[in-house]
């Protein structure tokens, strides 16, 4: 039986006089473990088909502003089904989420000053569950925030549209408890509050970005995120140039990009070991057959699990941080009229579709490398 927490949060559509305006409703069933957020109504304008990745950065899309929500229990997120449906229950084209992206405004991404991406989806993304035995820890009253940008290439307009988000947890009194899995994001190009698209020249090139790890523990697995004709994405210890990991993309005859595959160093197992305060480097390789440069039609990351040594020394978020503040006015303009026209890419801080965290560790055993199914939609 569902418990007692049930909420409606009145969202701005970022559009004056278009009634009703959208909300956010969180049902918290302590008997399923189960946070189920519902939020519409949307009415998705039927739009041209995006075959540019670069498209999403001149409007072929229709962003909303962020939907934000208290989590409701200490306990560890583990997974989530995602659903899109009409006004009359009647399933809606999964295809019409360009992407949505859940962030936790109570903790700071590892790497970067900004709020922390706890998940995400886009038209390509399986639903998503992990083994009990590890999680993303979270409290009680974290302020999450969930945005999301549509595609409507259907061919008609679409009223009434709800989107259903089922997050999966794990309660506090498990025994033994859940190891803390959380995500973390590599990132080739990336601009905090920005873009992180880059050129892609003809013939092959690699771009790459070196940092150092703010705590140690253990690398579970990782996926990737490439554009057309890229190769892999790979991880290296930068004071040795030794490649740590590299997950490597499927492409068709013309280069053009079909799925990246996975890297599993087993959910239960030792995980690949990264050091504090050693330095590493993330390197996207490219491979364009054309005599055309490709302006800002790539990105190139890694994201997955990483169970840190000692959570307590995970950093603490800045408030008067430059980039802290330049990413949290991001979000907070995103799909309103104050949303610049420029790009969405960086701002999703891990693409459109990409989870970063447990999305890329379903399924497989240590050690092995699998597909993500992640097709070229465009992030």
């Amino acid at each position: 039986m569902f418990a007692s927490v049930l909420l409606a949060v009145g969202l701005a559509s970022g559009a004056q006089g278009l009634p009703p305006e959208p909300t956010v409703t969180i049902a918290l069933d302590s008997s399923r473990k189960e946070v189920v957020i519902t939020a519409g109504p949307f009415d998705l304008p039927n739009m041209p088909p995006m075959e540019d990745p670069a498209m999403m950065d001149f409007g072929m899309a229709h962003d909303i502003p962020i939907q934000q929500f208290d989590w409701p229990m200490d306990s560890w997120f583990r997974g989530f089904h995602l659903a899109m449906v009409d006004g009359h229950g009647r399933p809606v084209p999964r295809r019409v989420l360009h992407h949505m992206i859940m962030v936790n405004f109570s903790r700071r991404m590892l790497l970067y000053e900004g709020p922390e991406r706890v998940m995400g989806a886009g038209t390509e993304t399986d639903d998503v569950v992990v083994p009990k035995s590890i999680g993303v820890p979270m409290k009680a009253g974290m302020r999450l925030g969930m945005y999301v940008a549509w595609h409507n290439s259907t061919g008609k307009d679409l009223h009434d549209v709800y989107m259903k988000l089922t997050m999966l947890w794990t309660p506090k009194n498990l025994n033994p408890q859940p190891v803390n899995a959380m995500p973390i994001y590599m990132d080739v190009n990336l601009t905090v509050g920005g873009h992180n698209t880059f050129d892609v020249p003809p013939g092959r090139s690699e771009k790459a970005h070196e940092f150092t790890m703010p705590v140690s523990g253990r690398l579970l697995g990782v996926g990737g995120h490439l554009h057309d004709y890229g190769v892999a994405v790979r991880l290296e210890d930068a004071e040795t140039g030794k490649v740590l990991a590299a997950v490597k993309a499927t492409r068709d005859s013309a280069g053009k990009l079909v799925k990246v595959g996975r890297k599993l160093f087993g959910v239960a197992g030792a995980g690949l070991k990264l050091k504090a305060n050693h330095r590493y480097r993330v390197v996207g390789e490219y491979d364009n057959p054309t005599n055309v440069t490709e302006k800002r039609g790539a990105m190139a990351h890694m994201s997955g699990i990483f169970a840190p040594d000692d959570m307590t020394k995970w950093p603490a978020i800045d408030p008067h941080n430059p980039d802290y503040l330049r990413d949290l006015v991001s979000l907070q303009v995103r799909g309103t009229d104050e949303d610049p026209a420029e790009p969405h890419g960086g701002q999703d801080m891990g693409g459109a579709g990409r989870v970063q965290g447990p999305h890329d560790m379903q399924g497989g055993n240590g050690g092995e490398t699998a597909q993500a199914g992640e097709d070229h939609s465009g992030h």
